[in-house]
């Protein structure tokens, strides 16, 4: 056959296959109801308020309004070739108080490769134009990430659309449930002591120390070598009173019940320092909000011990916002002649609600912010912080959560007078006021910076003389936010340990909803334990976010496994760090332990099981080590020179890494 006929005949037979034209889709018709974001629900055409789609003052018709932080994950299957868009934030909450603190990124991946990311973008920034090449890509991630505080974080993708020959791109669909497997083994009924290894308290304060102990009750307890000025009730666990001298004070503890006897070493360290391991307890913000109540308080407390919870070592009952009169109203409603503040009609009695707290061995905790008013507009501790610092020693409160808030207006004020300080002298002198106020009270009252890690305040909040420091913005439950929030902490670990801490925030496990309308955690089963698992390899203060009444055996579960809280307590007190990252999205985290082990999480950040390895040169060790599942309490043998293990999607292996032989 001729060879020119040839070719004309198979240009008239393949037309369609070699040069067919591409096909383009609106990004708004892959499927929204996949995406995963913070706050609200994503929209089509409107903002995620409904509004229509604003960016910089010019309006667009179609696009896709979300909230950060945000994910999407889209099925390319290899078949696209071009995906375009503008991004922006939207300008519906363009007249909102602090709007200009409010910003996003927006990235685009495509099979683990960052394909664009935009500048930070902030209200009022015109729109970014996207524009990568998508060729060979089988899976899309749009993210739209928070710069700091969440609140407000509208995002908009539009004039979106996906150029694409072939399948249309589809949303993923949604992964297979998980069971709710409890890993955490019942304790056993003979006595076993858990909790801090070491306590801090300054000379001359009241000190408050809960034994946390399971095993059958009744129980007994005593404790060798207490320093003058303290004494253990031997019914409760509870050591109480006060030491004039600083030193360091070795303390043998035992609990005992029909079973037997279980003993353990507690040192207390008299001095200067407190909070010597992350505080562990519960905060009402993430289930209650403006909601909370001194019944709801108390019933918090109760369930503290009901629950058992008390006997793991968790400690804290704090009251976060909403209990001081509104700042709207006039001054002499909000504070005393002599310029105390004054509470709201739900809670009458805070001396009262402080030592029904204290009556279960248990600590109070409150909140206030640096401004005028706090972020849910009640009255708060501007130019009455010494005012304050005294009535909070005086009700009996152990711990102030500090919110920045309204302070950003005065920080603007400071920023446009004459000679202004510099940046981080502004960011530390509202902390550095009220930390003096808190010192000069004869009370331990841990002090705990919120102020969504502006100016890199972990690199600074210890001389500021934090105890712990926010190092981002409000953390909700969903994937995206607390693990952007986690894995986001590598780096940090170096300005953390004893008695100043990192806090990537509060858990998001259990009965959650920032209101009196509760959910449980959107978080699946193997999310919520590398949640958990995360949080105590970072030495995290541990604060439960759920409604304490309504504890399900699964976040009990979660909640009461003490060898992983003991890798959180551990007294050396050095957090982890990242030790391997993969392309898959598997992620190896360790930090050392006082025994000489070291606690070590393999996590997988991907959609997919996945098998994790850790190598024991990357941890800087040499020969055999023992391996131990933490979660299930249980011993997995001796490996030569590294372990792996099969990760589900989102999930984590936490294990204990010994030598063999020690």
């Amino acid at each position: 056959m001729n060879h020119r006929l040839l070719c004309r005949a198979l240009i008239l037979v393949l037309p369609w296959a070699a040069f067919a034209a591409a096909d383009e889709t609106p990004l708004s018709d892959v499927g929204i109801d996949s995406i995963q974001q913070d706050f609200g629900k994503p929209q089509v055409d409107h903002s995620v308020d409904g509004n229509p789609l604003t960016i910089a003052g010019t309006s667009y018709p179609h696009g896709v309004g979300t909230h950060a932080a945000s994910v999407w994950l889209i099925n390319t299957a290899g078949h696209a070739t071009h995906f375009t868009a503008l991004v922006g934030m939207d300008d519906d909450k363009k007249g909102a108080p602090d709007a200009g603190q409010f910003g996003v990124e927006f990235t685009v991946i495509g099979d683990g490769k960052k394909l664009f990311d935009s500048p930070p973008m902030h209200i009022g920034d015109p729109a970014a134009k996207v524009d990568v090449d998508l060729t060979g890509v089988k899976e899309l991630r749009l993210l739209v990430s928070p710069l700091g505080e969440i609140t407000n974080c509208h995002a908009d993708w539009v004039d979106a659309t996906i150029t694409y020959s072939g399948d249309k791109p589809v949303a993923m669909a949604a992964p297979p449930a998980e069971p709710r497997e409890v890993l955490t083994p019942p304790n056993p009924p003979t006595p076993q002591i858990h909790g801090a290894k070491v306590v801090g308290v300054r000379p001359t304060h009241p000190l408050l120390f809960t034994i946390a102990a399971t095993g059958d009750r009744p129980m007994t307890f005593a404790a060798d070598g207490l320093p003058a000025g303290l004494s253990l009730d031997a019914t409760t666990g509870q050591i109480s009173g006060s030491v004039e001298k600083a030193g360091t004070y070795p303390v043998k503890l035992h609990a005992t019940n029909s079973l037997g006897t279980a003993q353990r070493d507690l040192r207390i360290e008299v001095g200067d320092k407190i909070a010597l391991t992350p505080p562990m307890g519960w905060n009402s913000w993430n289930c209650f909000a403006s909601a909370v109540s001194d019944e709801k308080v108390r019933a918090a407390a109760d369930a503290m011990v009901s629950s058992g919870l008390i006997n793991h070592g968790w400690t804290y009952i704090n009251i976060d916002d909403c209990w001081e009169v509104r700042a709207r109203e006039p001054a002499e409603n909000r504070r005393a002649p002599d310029g105390h503040i004054l509470t709201n009609s739900k809670f009458p009695d805070m001396k009262a609600l402080a030592d029904y707290i204290h009556s279960k061995g248990l600590r109070a905790g409150l909140y206030s912010s640096p401004g005028p008013a706090t972020c849910g507009r009640f009255t708060a501790s501007y130019q009455f912080e010494e005012a304050d610092a005294q009535q909070y020693a005086r009700w009996g409160f152990d711990y102030l959560k500090y919110d920045w808030c309204s302070y950003g207006t005065i920080a603007d004020q400071i920023k446009k007078g004459p000679n202004p300080p510099s940046p981080l002298d502004i960011l530390e002198h509202p902390y550095l006021v009220m930390g003096k106020a808190l010192k000069e009270q004869n009370r331990d009252i841990i002090f705990s910076f919120c102020q969504y890690g502006m100016g890199n305040v972990w690199e600074w909040g210890e001389q500021a003389g934090g105890n712990s420091w926010r190092t981002t913005g409000d953390i909700r439950d969903a994937w995206r936010s607390m693990s952007g929030i986690g894995f986001n902490q590598n780096g940090h670990e170096k300005f953390a340990g004893p008695g100043h801490w990192n806090d990537p925030d509060m858990l998001v496990v259990g009965m959650v909803g920032w209101g009196p309308s509760l959910h449980p955690t959107k978080l699946t089963p193997n999310e919520q334990y590398t949640h958990i698992s995360l949080w105590c390899l970072l030495s995290s203060p541990l604060l439960i976010g759920c409604d304490m009444t309504q504890l399900d055996p699964f976040t009990l579960g979660l909640l009461t496994n003490d060898e992983v809280i003991a890798v959180n307590q551990d007294p050396l007190g050095k957090p982890a760090g990242r030790i391997t990252q993969t392309p898959d999205h598997c992620e190896v985290w360790a930090r050392p332990l006082e025994d000489g082990s070291q606690a070590v999480g393999l996590f997988n950040r991907g959609e997919a099981s996945a098998d994790v390895t850790v190598k024991w040169s990357d941890l800087g060790l040499t020969g055999p080590q023992l391996v131990r599942d933490l979660w299930r309490q249980k011993d997995l043998g001796s490996n030569p020179d590294s372990f792996t293990a099969n990760v589900a999607r989102h999930g984590v292996v936490l294990i204990k890494v010994t030598p063999a032989g020690k």
